[in-house]
Parts: structure tokens; sequence; C-alpha cells
């Protein structure tokens, strides 16, 4: 099942770093947050991913080029006026990954728009490339199937300013509120199961996701929740990025369900 990521946008609120390379491969433990996410997503067996590119989208280019080469045992051989090169070992996951210019000014909506023919007529996953969590993805597919609506969101309770959910005993959004004054209530964490009927909803480059696709498909009845109690967090500050590197520090890094150590840079923490 492919693994649609949204990772074009500008990332004005960590512009520390974000001026330099795209806010999803801005790093927390020395690999890019984009890597956590499809790390997660690896963990339950899904690993054919489509990354929505677009501002700066070459840096994710070149960073996946040369991730084989980086994670591989290799000789280089130049005896003889020759340059060969032979892989030993490679460390890598067993991952597809499809890297598509989106558009630089293409709004989250037109991304997606935009990737259609890579997903093709079949559910997919969709997230945003700037926060982790320790969603069960096998429990949230099966969930999304059970229901046999176009849509399924995560929804956890948080203090922040995000998407604004009501919703009701039947898991179903009865509403759908973008960026309001944090007051308690689920908020939209951004892990989604869509069906390809998706596409429908939405018009062109400048639909906005979160606004009229999510508010359509409240009114049609076609978008559930699935209540996260766990772990969830965005990266949208240096304040948060710096929270999330001294979780993976002190080993209590909830999404980090894999084996693997991630290296950290105990200098900027």
């Amino acid at each position: 099942m492919k693994v649609v990521l949204l990772a074009g946008g500008f990332g004005t609120r960590i512009s520390e770093e974000s001026q330099y390379k795209p806010k999803p491969m801005i790093e927390i433990g020395g690999m890019p947050i984009l890597w956590h996410i499809m790390k997660e997503y690896s963990y339950y067996g899904h690993n054919d991913f489509i990354i929505c590119a677009g501002y700066k989208q070459e840096y994710i280019k070149e960073w996946f080029a040369n991730y084989f080469i980086h994670n591989s045992d290799i000789t280089f051989d130049y005896r003889n006026g020759g340059n060969n090169m032979t892989v030993h070992e490679s460390h890598c996951e067993p991952w597809r990954v499809t890297v598509v210019d989106t558009g630089y000014n293409t709004m989250t909506g037109g991304r997606i728009k935009r990737v259609q023919k890579y997903v093709g007529d079949e559910p997919f996953f969709m997230t945003y490339g700037d926060g982790v969590c320790d969603v069960d993805m096998n429990k949230l597919l099966e969930f999304h199937k059970s229901h046999g609506k176009i849509a399924t969101l995560t929804a956890v309770k948080q203090d922040q300013s995000k998407g604004v959910l009501d919703i009701g005993g039947d898991n179903a959004v009865k509403s759908f509120r973008e960026k309001n004054i944090s007051d308690g209530a689920p908020i939209n964490a951004g892990y989604m199961v869509l069906n390809p009927e998706i596409f429908d909803y939405i018009e062109g480059d400048q639909t906005i996701f979160e606004k009229e696709p999510l508010e359509k498909l409240v009114a049609d009845g076609q978008l559930m929740s699935y209540i996260h109690k766990g772990f969830w967090q965005c990266m949208d500050s240096m304040r948060e990025k710096l929270m999330l590197e001294k979780l993976l520090e002190v080993n209590k890094a909830p999404w980090k369900k894999w084996d693997s150590e991630v290296p950290i840079d105990k200098t900027k923490i």
C-alpha cells in the first residue's frame, strides 16, 4: 500500500533551518524527520512511498540519490585507470521512493492531486512530513476498511492550534475547522487513509486540502476519525525540534519502534 507524504511547504515557522532545506529534511537525531516518518510506516510493512516535493525539491532528490551509497559497504577501484564500484553489503531499508515535483506554490490539496497517476486506483496512506507519532498504522488501516467511507484521519487531543474536529459517537466527523484557538477539542494529527475517490474532491493546485475537500467530506458523511490516545508531535519550531531530539537522546522516543540506533549530535541539544 502506498504512502503519500506532503513535503513541499516552506516551513516558515522554523526558518532557522528551512531557509537551507525543506522542512521535512530538517534533522532530528541526525536524520531528516521525513526519514523518521518513513521508518514508522516501514515498521508496519508499508515501504512504497510517494513524496510530494516542492520548495527546494532538489534537496530531497539528492538526499535519496545518495542514501544507498551512504548506507552500504563499498569498494571503489581506480586501478589501471578504471572507475569501478563494488557494493559488498547494503544496510538500506526495502523502500521504493518516488519523489515528485508538485510545484513551488502548490497548496496541500493540489500536491495530492498531482500524484494521482502515481497512486493509481487504490486506497493510500497520506500524512504531512513534519510530525511523528506512535500510531499503529495497520490498526488505522483496519479501522478505515471497517467503515467503508472515503477518508479516515487520526485525531488526537493536545493543546495545539491545528484543525479542530467535532466527532460524533460513531466516530464520524461532524464538523471541521482549521487554525482556531486551542480549546482541548480533538485535532487533526494528519495520519490519514484515503480512498481514490478523494481526488474528485480536489479541484487543482490552489485547493487547500484542509479546507474545501475535508469540509465537503464532512458534508457528505465521508470523513471518519481514528482516535489516537498515544504520542503525536509536530515540529513547527526549534523548541519542538530540540524536544524531539531530547526524547531520542534519552531513548524515550515513542515513535521509534525499530531496532537500529539514530545518531545523536549532543552538541546541538
